[in-house]
């Protein structure tokens, strides 16, 4: 899959023919290997490149006789060079022939490193030492050897962790309350979607705050937990670049907590003070009753209730 105006297209181009008539003269009348290409471009076409979600060019993909509407088909990351792709579609020849298993991930060259496997997307992971300072961490799509289609580039992703300060150890855990253990991966597990064709950067705002929790007792230091609020924005705007931008600013604020155990004594004092309260407030509801009954009995015996 290419595009006319890609310069990385045009440097393949001449190792892609070459490729083709190479296979062919090794396997002359072999239908069972074909190698072709698809211009992205021409408006036949793009309904395809659309489907098989072809944004970064060019793009090498594997097409196999038995594969259904919902298979997903490995792509090419070798090098392009005509003995590696050779080498590479000959592996798809053994299997066809049964002389090897059939696997969706190639290594072609042995080196350790798949020259293709199947899926689609990324995963990224890491550790980031920032200042405590505003910044954003900033994540795009980028290559030295691929030119991208900007309209189709689609950045959805979920987001399984995001986390501010040192981890946390189980013991930490079990101290922090409930709302400062949420708020420390607050968006944790979610998911953002772009709309179909159509290019859109999701930003995403985190107000970071410190947390100091003091376990009861005072025998052990304070847990130190960053928790944070998110918020999340789509921009779609032509010309726009599809981006993940991640927004983080770290206030200069820190909220303690320290629990304390109540004494007995203290306990005692409170339910004392509750039932003394509760039987004051029964015997002014008595009394009030009483002289109320009172008032009504005198009328009724003097005739003038009514």
């Amino acid at each position: 899959f290419f595009a006319p105006w890609c310069h990385w297209c045009q440097k393949l181009e001449p190792v892609w023919e070459k490729t083709a008539a190479t296979l062919q003269q090794k396997y002359p009348g072999d239908t069972r290997l074909i190698v072709g290409k698809v211009d992205c471009t021409a408006p036949a076409s793009e309904a395809l490149c659309i489907k098989h979600r072809i944004d970064a060019f060019p793009t090498i993909l594997v097409f196999r006789k038995d594969d259904t509407g919902e298979s997903q088909h490995e792509s090419y990351h070798g090098e392009r060079s005509v003995p590696a792709i050779t080498a590479w579609a000959e592996h798809f020849l053994a299997q066809a022939k049964r002389h090897i298993a059939k696997t969706n991930v190639v290594d072609s060259d042995m080196d350790g490193v798949p020259d293709s496997h199947n899926g689609v997307g990324c995963m990224v992971s890491g550790l980031v030492h920032v200042q405590r300072a505003p910044g954003m961490l900033k994540i795009q799509a980028a290559s030295d050897s691929h030119e991208f289609h900007w309209e189709t580039m689609d950045v959805s992703h979920v987001i399984n962790h995001l986390s501010f300060g040192p981890f946390l150890t189980e013991q930490a855990w079990s101290v922090l309350p409930h709302s400062v253990a949420a708020s420390v991966g607050a968006m944790d597990e979610k998911s953002f979607s772009s709309e179909q064709h159509i290019p859109t950067t999701h930003e995403h705002y985190v107000k970071v705050v410190r947390h100091d929790v003091s376990p009861p007792g005072g025998r052990r230091k304070a847990v130190v937990a960053y928790g944070y609020v998110g918020h999340s924005n789509n921009i779609q705007k032509a010309g726009e670049v599809p981006t993940v931008r991640i927004n983080y600013d770290i206030l200069p604020i820190v909220v303690q907590i320290t629990e304390k155990s109540q004494q007995l004594y203290h306990f005692v004092t409170q339910l004392c003070a509750i039932v003394g309260g509760v039987f004051t407030v029964a015997g002014i509801v008595a009394a009030a009753m009483d002289r109320g009954i009172q008032a009504v009995t005198k009328k009724q015996s003097l005739g003038k209730l009514g």
